[in-house]
């Protein structure tokens, strides 16, 4: 049986950077907040999903036909890194597209004016 989740997990991530690189190129790449922004999702990430997800008493269970045996740190399943990290990319590559990220720019600049 194929590894659906594990599949899944691996097709979103990839085609949220292609779809960065050659559709929206916002340079989201480039960016430090994004960045620091990852950082602090892998931090909480661990916490939370290493609880959920640790096999000595689990909350959450995985059919283990649907990803792959590979576990990091404290027994999270690699897709789950695999796909927080689309969904979140995803997320903010929207944001900026919809001139979330320059309309906030410009508000703070605004704001630093009037002072």
């Amino acid at each position: 049986m194929m590894a659906e989740y594990a599949l899944a997990s691996g097709v979103a991530l990839v085609l949220v950077v292609v779809l960065e690189l050659v559709v929206l190129r916002t340079g989201l790449f480039r960016d430090r907040a994004y960045w620091i922004a990852m950082a602090i999702n892998l931090f909480f990430m661990v916490l939370v999903d290493g609880w959920l997800t640790k096999l000595s008493a689990p909350i959450v269970r995985y059919d283990p036909d649907q990803k792959t045996p590979w576990r990091f740190p404290w027994d999270i399943p690699v897709e789950d890194f695999a796909f927080g990290i689309a969904l979140l990319t995803l997320v903010m590559l929207l944001w900026d597209r919809a001139g979330g990220r320059g309309q906030a720019r410009r508000a703070g600049g605004r704001r630093r004016a009037r002072q």
